[in-house]
């Protein structure tokens, strides 16, 4: 059976670990959570970083630091995780969504200023598969309505946009260590990246269960006490000693990763070729970081009978999200802009294929094999 997704090991996780346990501080704020925010600012840079619990914490803290309140509305791609429309429904926003771009499955960004109201309070751009939404553009749109952008790089870890790490353009960012991210915390965690100074300060305070604790220790106030709202947005240090574990080997994550990706495309350039399937598209002013590998095939009853044939076959390949205006909540609480042209389409033909650090050639080639079956017996 080749699974979907394996967490990433590298083997140095698990020494420290037992040093974070042995260290007798094993809640937020340790060692090793402190290591790995200074790797973050240093490599990303930006102004300051938060370990949080998992992404979706981090993008609830970006909603609280932005004030968003009841009556305001964000912006954001139908074609997204629940998170992203989740963080900012729970301060009483209403979710707008907007159409995407085939090509990348982002956010189209020349849809987003015929969505904007006297209500609007911010721009949330999902970077899909790690590859960067058109971010000149939209920090355009918002500097000409002074709005804020927080972008969802959940995906998005060591990719960027004409030079720029991702989630270090927009006013805030927020990435994701979940299990199936290219880097995990253990299997959950997140990272909340302040680029305002203005957010630096209460957005410790936030963590902090909205208390001043950090301010204290640092010796910056005499005494700690409630000073806004909050909640327990740190990632305890067991969690960060095993996020440490992989950054010290993140381009060699990377580079595996990368060669995987490479080989799934070379594989089925010919699949391409005879317009069976579609492969990725990169644009040139963005990297790509391997987070997952799709193809999109011609319509929901192909993706149906290529996921039952790889399923027959051992092969664990998924769909990926469906649109969230179409869902219960997102009809509660947004509504979408204009016409839903690609967004429901698009998102029915997407299949994910496996992808994980050390994924052997062989598995990679494997699957490659049963996708040309599939297709060309579909094909007869």
């Amino acid at each position: 059976m080749i699974g979907f997704n394996k967490p990433s090991y590298t083997g140095n996780e698990k020494k420290y670990i037992l040093e974070a346990i042995k260290s007798n501080h094993i809640s937020g704020n340790g060692k090793f959570t402190k290591k790995c925010e200074l790797w973050f600012e240093q490599n990303l840079p930006c102004k300051k970083t938060l370990l949080t619990p998992s992404g979706t914490h981090a993008l609830e803290m970006a909603a609280i630091l932005l004030d968003i309140k009841e009556n305001d509305e964000v912006i954001i791609p139908s074609y997204t995780f629940v998170s992203t429309a989740n963080a900012f429904a729970l301060r009483g926003a209403k979710i707008i969504f907007v159409d995407i771009r085939p090509d990348t499955m982002n956010i189209d960004e020349t849809k987003i200023e015929a969505a904007i109201t006297n209500k609007t309070k911010a721009i949330i751009p999902v970077h899909y598969a790690g590859v960067a939404c058109e971010m000149d553009t939209i920090m355009k749109i918002a500097s000409k309505y002074n709005l804020f952008v927080v972008e969802d790089a959940a995906q998005a870890i060591m990719s960027s946009y004409k030079g720029n790490p991702l989630g270090t353009i927009g006013h805030l960012g927020a990435f994701s260590f979940h299990e199936t991210k290219n880097i995990t915390s253990a299997g959950e965690g997140g990272l909340l990246l302040i680029n305002d100074e203005r957010f630096a300060e209460r957005a410790e305070i936030t963590r902090e269960k909205g208390t001043n604790r950090s301010l204290f220790f640092r010796g910056m106030v005499d005494k700690y006490s409630w000073v806004d709202i909050g909640s327990s947005y740190l990632m305890n240090d067991v969690s960060a000693a095993y996020l440490w574990g992989q950054l010290e080997k993140i381009d060699e994550i990377q580079n595996n990763r990368l060669n995987s990706w490479n080989l799934y495309y070379e594989g089925l350039k010919n699949l391409e070729k005879h317009r069976y399937i579609e492969l990725p598209t990169i644009p040139k002013e963005c990297t790509n970081n391997a987070h997952m590998f799709y193809i999109k095939v011609k319509d929901l009853e192909t993706r149906t009978k290529l996921l039952n044939y790889l399923k027959d076959h051992g092969i664990n390949a998924v769909f990926h999200y469906v649109p969230l205006h179409s869902s219960v909540a997102g009809r509660k609480f947004g509504m979408f802009k204009k016409y839903d042209i690609y967004t429901t389409t698009e998102s029915e033909r997407i299949i994910r294929l496996p992808m994980y650090y050390k994924i052997s050639k062989n598995e990679v080639l494997k699957v490659i094999n049963y996708v040309y079956e599939s297709i060309y017996e579909s094909n007869k």
